[in-house]
């Protein structure tokens, strides 16, 4: 396995292209938005200044990295000759439907289809396609170049050896692999997403400020940042989504978004990406600042 095709190049796109890159893998990173691909490889840039910075890469490596990456604009040219497509795009079931449809078209057979989905159904994406058995979930964390776990989703089709290769690739990229079932939200958001929303109602019910709630979690917890500057980190519209999932696949209240975070969406208040959350980061060097600072 040689050549990876990674669709998206937003934060976890760029982020798993990096990592891919890093290892040695030719990587065709993909996005329709010509400005998403720009933005995408000045991040993976930056992050590698900031490894170089802290003497953890060498210049060759930096250079390395950044040669083994190619982009395209169009997805059945970067996916025709990859051995592994990892779909990274926008948390929509529709859209992720879509790509996987595309995806099983234009690549070749032999080739693993895997998703970084953080709680859509993999069986349910794995059926867009004609073969069900090479579709797998790959659930990176994030900032992926940094953080060493991988969830490893199973669908219902998933063949034993697909996932035993993609087991055995995550360790080659330095991961840790978990395999888990595939059941809403999988482990890591099943666990963390009620947290987060936990953290959300007590500040909707009045019970704390925003900085109260994060510095219990934070001293209390020995949480490296508190749940909502997590969630601000996150994309409060991402873990809306997360929630959504669960709710919708599980059918208890236990699940269901806070109004708090409902409204926020609506109004576009996002966290870091849109300048503001339950933190302000209008200015720029401040939203750096705490964005970043949990790659420390």
């Amino acid at each position: 396995m040689k050549n990876v095709a990674i669709i998206g190049a937003g934060t976890m796109g760029n982020g798993i292209a990096h990592t891919f890159a890093q290892s040695g893998f030719d990587v065709q990173l993909i996005d329709v938005n010509p400005e998403a691909i720009k933005k995408g490889m000045q991040t993976i840039t930056t992050n590698l200044d900031r490894m170089l910075a802290k003497e953890k890469i060498s210049e060759t490596d930096k250079t390395a990295t950044l040669n083994h990456i190619k982009t395209f604009t169009n997805l059945k040219e970067g996916v025709a000759k990859a051995d592994l497509i990892v779909e990274a795009a926008t948390e929509n079931l529709d859209l992720k439907l879509k790509i996987f449809k595309d995806i099983d078209e234009a690549s070749l057979e032999p080739a693993i289809l895997a998703t970084n989905t953080s709680s859509i159904s993999i069986t349910q994406i794995a059926a867009a396609t004609s073969n069900p058995e090479r579709v797998i979930g790959m659930h990176f964390m994030n900032p992926v170049p940094i953080m060493k776990l991988v969830e490893i989703i199973r669908g219902y089709n998933t063949s034993d050896s697909v996932t035993k290769t993609i087991m055995d690739l995550s360790e080659t990229l330095g991961k840790v692999p978990v395999a888990v079932n595939d059941y809403p939200g999988f482990v890591a958001n099943r666990i963390l997403m009620p947290m987060l929303n936990e953290s959300i109602e007590t500040l909707y019910n009045g019970v704390a400020g925003v900085y109260e709630i994060d510095t219990v979690m934070k001293l209390g917890m020995a949480h490296p940042m508190g749940p909502l500057q997590l969630a601000d980190f996150i994309g409060l519209d991402v873990c809306l989504s997360i929630l959504n999932v669960m709710y919708d696949g599980f059918k208890n209240p236990k699940y269901a978004p806070c109004p708090l975070l409902v409204n926020m969406v609506r109004a576009g208040k996002l966290g870091v990406k849109s300048g503001e959350g339950f933190y302000d980061y209008s200015e720029s060097k401040k939203a750096e600042k705490i964005a970043t600072q949990f790659l420390k």
